[in-house]
């Protein structure tokens, strides 16, 4: 007896385990190649159909915005973590990772602002809100490390910083030069340790 493909189903888990291979991929793809990259392409790449994805998304924009989120809270994880390990301290050390420079040479699993914001500026209103959500989520975890006189100060100063951190990130991987590219990590880093005296 021959079975009907098309009566074949794969449970509910397995569905959802390749939409979030789909979102861990892309949010990689994206980061590393930009948010031009090609749902073709992607697809190729997990060895899925092109026809597939739209199982699992209306769009690539919404794709897009759920790589974003993706990306924004795994470097949260990180950045949480890094606090965690460096008590009283935490604030240096979070500086000190996010301008390493191995933050630097891998984009693909780095910050999505610092890779993409740029871009990100011309997406679409659902692609901008997901990242404005996910960059609020940052700000707020970051936000209990910086020293200010009230909270309003607190929650500027903490979003100069992680802009700043993140153009400064951006400006370090254009550049080719490797002495360069310290040069610029560094003085952002003194500059952000100067202004937390």
């Amino acid at each position: 007896m021959m079975t009907d493909i098309q009566s074949v189903r794969y449970p509910s888990e397995h569905k959802q385990e390749t939409h979030d291979r789909i979102v861990v991929a892309a949010a990689r793809e994206f980061r590393a190649g930009g948010a031009s990259v090609g749902i073709a392409e992607l697809m190729k790449a997990l060895k899925l159909t092109h026809g597939g994805f739209y199982r699992h998304f209306k769009s690539k924009d919404e794709l897009l915005a759920e790589a974003l989120t993706n990306a924004m809270e795994s470097l949260g994880e990180r950045i949480a973590r890094t606090a965690r390990e460096h008590p009283g301290d935490e604030l240096r050390t979070i500086i000190e990772s996010y301008l390493s420079e191995a933050h630097c040479a891998d984009a693909a699993s780095g910050c999505p602002l610092a890779a993409l914001g740029p871009e990100l500026a011309r997406e679409s209103k659902v692609v901008r809100k997901a990242m404005e959500a996910a960059m609020r989520r940052q700000v707020q975890l970051v936000m209990p490390y910086v020293r200010a006189a009230d909270e309003d100060e607190r929650r500027s100063s903490t979003v100069a910083l992680l802009v700043s951190m993140a153009g400064a990130l951006g400006a370090a991987r254009v550049v080719d030069d490797a002495t360069m590219r310290r040069g610029i990590l560094e003085a952002a880093k003194h500059l952000f340790f100067c202004l937390l005296r």
